[in-house]
Parts: C-alpha cells; sequence; structure tokens
C-alpha cells in the first residue's frame, strides 16, 4: 500500500489550489461535527419544547471551557507531526503519535469523571434558571461520558491532517452523522427520552467515529501508523506538544470563559432570550467553521513549509488563507442573517425566540469576517511554533476586555444587544494586535531558518 496516496505535497507546487484541496474536505468535516449538536438541538426544540431546547443550548458555552485546554493539545499534536514531517524526520513523527494517542486517552478519561460528577455544580456557578438546570445537568452528564472518544478522533483527525489527509476524517464523520441523526429521531421522537436521548445518540456516534480513526491509525503506512505496543509517552516529543498545545488550550479556555460569563449574563434575561441566543449560536458556529478550515489550513501548511525551511511559501500562505477566510465570512455570515428567520424556525417555532435569534446574528454574524482574519493569524504564528504570543494577545485583547466590558458598559446597558457588540468590538482590536505581533514574530522565525541552513548545510 502506498503510504502517499491520502497525503497532500504542501511544500512544492502551486498553492492556492491546494490550500482549498485541504480546506474543504476540513471544513465539511468540522460542519458536520457541529450537525451532531445541531441534530441534538433542532429535534429537541422541535419536540421537547422551549426548556430543553434551552437546556441543550445553553451547556456549549460550558462545554467549551472544559475540553478547549485540551483540545488545544491537539494542535501542539498537528503542528509537531507537521514540522517532524516537512524536515524528514520520520523518527519524531512516529513518536509524536504514540505519545498523541495516549495523551487524548488520559484527557478524554479525566474529562469524562470531571464532567459527570461536577455538571450540576458548574451549572450552578452559570446561574442557570431552575426550570432548565436539571435536564442541563443531565444532558451534560451523558455527553462527558463521550468524551474518551471525542479527543481520540479529534487528536487522531489532527495527526492525519499534519500529513495532508483531511478527507478521511470527513469519511468517517459521515457515517457517524447520519448515525447520530437516525437515533436522535428514535430515541425523542418513539422512546420519549427527551435530553437524555439526544445525549445518547451523540455519545453513540462520537465513539464510532473514533472506532473509524483508530483502524485507520492501526492500518496506516509510514510514519503515523500506530502499533499499539508501542503506546507510551517519549519526554521530549511530549513537551514539544505541550509547548505549542498548551498556550493554545490555555487560550481557549479563558475565551470560554469569557464566554461563560457572557452566557451566565443572558441566563439572566430568561429561558426565551436564552433559547434564541443559542439557536443563533448554533448558527453562527457553521459560518465559524467555515472560517477555522482557513485556519487550520494554515496552521498545517505553515508547519510543514517551516518546518522545511520554505519562509516564501509561509508569506503566500498567509496572504491565500486571509482572502478564503474574509471571503467566507461575508459570505456566510450575511446568508445566516438574511435567512435567520427560516433557520431559527428550525431550531423553534416560536416567534419570541426567532426575534431574539435574530438580534443576536445582527451583532455576531454579520462581522464574523473579523474573527476570521485574527484566527488565521493565530494559525501563521503556531506554526511558526509561536504559541505564548498569540494566546497572550487573545486573552488580554479579547477575552479581557470582554469580561471588562460586561463590568462596565454592560452594566450601564443591560440588554442582549450590549452583550452581543462585545464580539466585533475584541475581534477588531485583537486581530490587529495580531498583525503587529505577527510583523515581528516573522523577522525572528525566517532569521532563526537562515541561521540553522547557514549552519547544517540544510533547513
Amino acid at each position: 500500500m502506498d503510504p502517499k496516496r491520502h497525503e497532500l505535497d504542501m511544500c512544492s507546487g502551486p498553492l492556492a489550489p491546494k490550500l482549498l484541496l485541504f480546506a474543504l474536505p476540513l471544513m465539511l468535516s468540522s460542519i458536520l461535527q457541529l450537525l451532531f449538536n445541531a441534530a441534538d438541538v433542532i429535534v429537541v426544540g422541535k419536540f421537547a419544547g422551549d426548556a430543553s431546547l434551552a437546556a441543550v443550548t445553553s451547556t456549549g458555552a460550558l462545554i467549551n471551557l472544559l475540553i478547549n485546554l485540551f483540545m488545544g493539545l491537539s494542535i501542539g499534536a498537528n503542528v509537531t507531526v507537521a514540522h517532524a514531517i516537512g524536515h524528514g524526520d520520520e523518527q519524531r513523527a512516529e513518536k509524536a503519535v504514540h505519545t498523541s494517542v495516549v495523551v487524548s486517552l488520559a484527557s478524554g478519561v479525566f474529562l469524562a469523571v470531571v464532567g459527570f460528577f461536577a455538571a450540576r455544580q458548574f451549572l450552578e456557578w452559570m446561574d442557570s434558571p431552575e426550570n432548565v438546570i436539571g435536564l442541563s445537568a443531565l444532558y451534560l452528564k451523558i455527553y462527558f461520558l463521550g468524551m474518551p472518544a471525542s479527543l481520540f478522533y479529534n487528536f487522531g483527525s489532527a495527526l492525519l491532517r499534519a500529513a495532508g489527509d483531511t478527507r478521511r476524517p470527513l469519511n468517517y464523520l459521515s457515517v457517524a452523522g447520519v448515525i447520530n441523526v437516525c437515533l436522535n429521531l428514535l430515541l425523542v421522537i418513539v422512546f420519549h427520552l427527551d435530553v437524555a436521548g439526544v445525549a445518547i445518540a451523540t455519545i453513540i456516534s462520537q465513539y464510532i467515529s473514533a472506532l473509524l480513526v483508530l483502524r485507520c491509525l492501526l492500518r496506516e503506512p509510514g510514519p503515523l501508523h500506530l502499533d499499539l505496543k508501542r503506546l507510551r509517552v517519549d519526554r521530549e516529543v511530549f513537551l514539544g506538544i505541550v509547548r505549542i498545545g498548551l498556550p493554545a488550550g490555555f487560550q481557549g479556555v479563558v475565551f470560554s470563559l469569557s464566554n461563560v460569563v457572557i452566557q451566565s449574563s443572558i441566563n439572566s434575561f430568561g429561558d426565551v432570550v436564552m433559547a434564541g441566543s443559542g439557536a443563533s449560536a448554533n448558527i453562527e458556529s457553521f459560518v465559524y467553521m467555515g472560517m477555522n478550515a482557513f485556519y487550520q489550513t494554515c496552521l498545517t501548511f505553515t508547519s510543514q513549509n517551516y518546518g522545511a525551511g520554505k519562509c516564501d511559501r509561509v508569506d503566500k500562505v498567509l496572504l491565500w488563507c486571509q482572502l478564503y477566510s474574509l471571503v467566507t465570512g461575508l459570505l456566510l455570515g450575511n446568508l445566516a442573517y438574511l435567512f435567520g428567520p427560516q433557520l431559527l424556525s428550525i431550531y423553534s417555532p416560536s416567534p419570541d425566540v426567532i426575534a431574539q435569534g435574530m438580534v443576536r446574528l445582527l451583532y455576531v454574524s454579520v462581522p464574523y469576517a473579523l474573527c476570521g482574519i485574527m484566527d488565521v493569524m493565530v494559525g501563521s504564528l503556531r506554526g511558526l511554533g509561536w504559541s505564548v504570543a498569540p494566546m497572550f494577545v487573545s486573552v488580554v485583547g479579547a477575552c479581557g476586555l470582554r469580561l471588562a466590558w460586561i463590568a462596565t458598559v454592560f452594566q450601564l446597558y443591560r440588554t442582549p444587544q450590549c452583550l452581543y457588540f462585545s464580539y466585533p468590538v475584541t475581534w477588531v482590536i485583537t486581530g490587529a494586535t495580531h498583525i503587529v505581533c505577527f510583523l515581528i514574530i516573522r523577522r525572528k522565525a525566517y532569521a532563526r531558518v537562515a541561521d540553522l541552513a547557514e549552519t547544517t548545510g540544510r533547513p
């Protein structure tokens, strides 16, 4: 079997079509993964009522808060393997694969235990309303039992992406996604299991996608081959993964923390605003994932080309990914608002819920391209091996400003509109700072490549 048949040569040839070839399956994979949650929301909204809808949608920020630290480590795994492949170091790539699998499983088990036993306490800290908190806690307890599978799938997909393979993860999610939707309909409509039914359907589909990735890695030739007998943590590789992944994960945690604070403020307006905001957030997620595909594309292409010492291609990768992300954000974000009433009605037939959802779409979805610009800059910086700087900028520039906004501006104008407006304001400030940061780090990173080439005679 040819080990290269699923890979994409990122370090030579025309960039523009290869970036799209890599990004489009990744975009479809991310959107399909969102359909896991969207299927939950749509089915529960149609067949279980607004309280159940609010229970499911209001848990998103909390779930992200708990898993983002570990998801950041999968970014570290992607960069480490891509650097190794770009540099031609197959031995290091093999060590990174086995280390990443161990880290994903250990992290998943840890999250499953914490999420299951602390779900209700977390929701109480978020001031979840009494008529919703019981349903939310039940959904979370079941959902977190799927964490080992969820993290293993995401780490496995990150490893495959490092070699240029975004198609097989899409195929695996397609299978799991169809099963998830079918189980949602069966467990909620036929067996009347309400939020428990959608949570059970989600974790079953997650374990199926994880098993398919496991089967793939076990059969994969070359540096991505997984040998269960060699599962162990290589200290040097692990530290490399942590160096990139931990700041990325910490940034995700702080972002989610700010979103949890915003969600707590949204909760204060009652279940109608909660349901409208939650439904809108689900729609926005599809827009975000469209742009995020180019963040991940920039991350992986930059990692391989920088590992190969091809700095001129790194610059071109950034410019093309920014263009693709900007067009995607403007197109999808404005289409989401234009067709907002129809899209929101999929989640809830309530006119009040739809009206509240439209308010959020106006303030968040329409200017969402600004977020894409910010994220692609972060992808380029992490691909160069610099993760602390973008973490610091994002934490201070976006998260800190949002929390400051809630503590000051929101206290003067206590409306949902005021809360939502904090998003585009922080995107603009943080994105501009990332651009300045990139220009400074770019000079240092490229000088390092030049020095290495001069010393060793190769990049």
